[in-house]
């Protein structure tokens, strides 16, 4: 059965409405070929793309099959700014996406800890309101704290994407209670789950808890098998 056989409630990022409620990540993959492969499975409409890493590989010529194959999926492009440690780095990454991607979403990402790779919130928050100024859609990847997420939502973000746990550790959602919270903090506001996923089991209490989607990249690219996952 197709998810054509399935009436569904669209999920909104400001103006544009979509159907699949997961959004994926397309670094790590063990080739173009089995990227290519797993987007089409996955029926996802927004794919996120590290600038700042990318940027790089293409300007040696090493990223260039990747960066072709994304752009020609069709798929919406959610650039983000990882890798990024301070507001005016930020910034200035995604007024280049802008550029190159002709759109004004993106992922804000600024890193705090270089372990955990939690993000940096006193950076986050003015990150944040300077994009929205530039007339960006920001998609501001945080953690569970309330009180951030209201400086987030006070600045005008009307997406949040709290982390699970942290990137790229799998472990699923650590701390359920917070979440929960953030979810009846913030009734009108877009929240996505956004790192730690490690199992659809993960995604699926995301969903139970009444989260909007998730989005999520190492679950999938670092599978036996990615197209399977």
């Amino acid at each position: 059965m197709s998810t054509t056989d399935f009436a569904f409630d669209p999920i909104r990022f400001g103006s544009t409405a979509l159907n699949s409620r997961f959004l994926m990540g397309t670094a790590g993959y063990p080739s173009p070929q089995i990227l290519e492969s797993a987007i089409a499975a996955s029926q996802a409409e927004v794919l996120t793309m590290g600038i700042k890493r990318q940027a790089a590989n293409v300007s040696e010529g090493s990223g260039k099959a990747w960066w072709d194959l994304v752009r020609k999926t069709g798929k919406k492009i959610l650039p983000n700014t990882a890798g990024c440690r301070t507001a005016a780095e930020a910034v200035t990454l995604a007024q280049m996406a802008r550029e190159i991607f002709e759109t004004n979403w993106v992922k804000l990402e600024v890193v705090g800890d270089d372990y955990t790779l939690q993000p940096d919130t006193f950076e986050l928050v003015p990150a944040a309101k300077q994009l929205i100024d530039l007339g960006f859609e920001v998609f501001p990847y945080c953690t569970e704290d309330i009180i951030v997420a209201q400086r987030l939502v006070d600045v005008g973000c009307t997406i949040l994407m709290p982390w699970a746990a942290p990137i790229g550790s799998g472990q699923g959602i650590t701390n359920r209670e917070s979440l929960s919270r953030m979810r009846d903090r913030f009734p009108n506001i877009t929240l996505i789950v956004d790192a730690g996923i490690g199992a659809p089991s993960h995604a699926a209490l995301a969903m139970e808890l009444g989260f909007d989607g998730v989005l999520l990249n190492s679950a999938i690219a670092q599978a036996k098998d990615p197209v399977q996952m």
